[in-house]
């Protein structure tokens, strides 16, 4: 009898469904129309691996930074800086990447301005920052901070933070609104962003105009936390691997959910040496950043400086260990 209810307690606990695989992913417009556009690509996860998929939904990146921190999230999609902190502080690995084409160059950081403002050229905006109202990303966004500061407004001896006459800090789609409805004068963006919102507020988008471009940005990368079964990773990454590849109607319902995600290839694998770029992007921000900020000395500045290449060194060789 005893072992008859074991049998049957086992057989239970068997068929117990497991708990669900928790994904988070960056607010685009907001938290709902985030997880709206990641629904149909999940549920093909859930169906492919037998286990129930949700979706962390955040209004912000220090909100998905914190439940990464607090292990609520399983797998990911990160900005580059996001994911970097996620791998050197050994929470979380890189499982894949956005795919592009070789030497795509679409995915940008961009400045926007009104077609008709008073203040909307670029040699104006760096001429008289303090006249201007900044609309902008998270300091951990890519695009929404690090490449425009990075790229065009320190080499200027422009800190975004202090700088402008005033600022707003929100979503690609909440900057580009912002100066499309008069409320801030410039905005940081990226082009794969202000292509859907054009899509999706085409008449506000009409009022805007392109002022600068950077140079390409990091691929997007997904990441996976290193708590899960090795076994559970390895079906993750084949999946992502391989979907928007089956052939028949199938396929062609994952690549409309794939260029809806505005990945359309789909995505290919990595391992966190394709955080490289992003440490080098931080690299160059907190360098430049010591270089213009004032010092009691030169000493003083000299060890910021000092710091910040160890620190530097030592990012590279943690995302390079990690890899092997």
């Amino acid at each position: 009898m005893l072992l008859a209810a074991l049998g049957w307690h086992a057989l239970a606990v068997a068929r117990e469904p497991a708990d669900p695989l928790r994904f988070g992913v960056l607010p685009i417009g907001g938290a709902v129309e985030s997880k709206d556009g990641w629904a149909p690509l999940l549920a093909d996860l859930a169906r492919a691996i037998g286990r129930p998929v949700t979706v962390l939904s955040v209004t912000s990146y220090e909100s998905l930074d914190q439940a990464i921190d607090r292990d609520e999230v399983d797998f990911a999609l990160l900005s580059s800086k996001l994911a970097l902190d996620a791998v050197t502080e050994r929470r979380m690995n890189v499982l894949a990447l956005v795919k592009r084409h070789p030497g795509d160059a679409d995915h940008r950081a961009i400045l926007l301005t009104r077609k008709d403002g008073p203040r909307n050229s670029l040699d104006d905006l760096l001429a008289h920052p303090e006249q201007w109202r900044l609309a902008r990303g998270d300091a951990r966004s890519v695009s929404g901070f690090i490449l425009p500061q990075v790229q065009l407004f320190l080499p200027h001896r422009i800190e975004m933070e202090t700088r402008f006459k005033s600022e707003v800090i929100g979503t690609h789609q909440a900057t580009a609104l912002a100066v499309a409805n008069g409320d801030a004068d410039v905005a940081t963006n990226n082009t794969t962003d202000f292509d859907r919102f054009r899509r999706q507020f085409p008449v506000e988008a009409g009022r805007l105009q392109i002022i600068w471009r950077s140079d390409p940005t990091p691929q997007a990368p997904i990441v996976v936390r290193r708590g899960l079964a090795p076994e559970l990773q390895r079906r993750l990454r084949a999946f992502f691997l391989a979907y928007g590849h089956e052939p028949g109607v199938r396929g062609n319902a994952q690549r409309e959910t794939l260029k809806d995600l505005h990945a359309s290839l789909g995505y290919i694998a990595a391992d966190n040496k394709a955080l490289l770029p992003a440490a080098r992007l931080e690299y160059q921000l907190a360098r430049q950043s010591a270089l213009n900020a004032r010092w009691v000395s030169e000493e003083a500045r000299q060890a910021k400086l000092d710091r910040i290449e160890q620190a530097y060194a030592q990012q590279q060789a943690v995302l390079r260990a990690e890899s092997r």
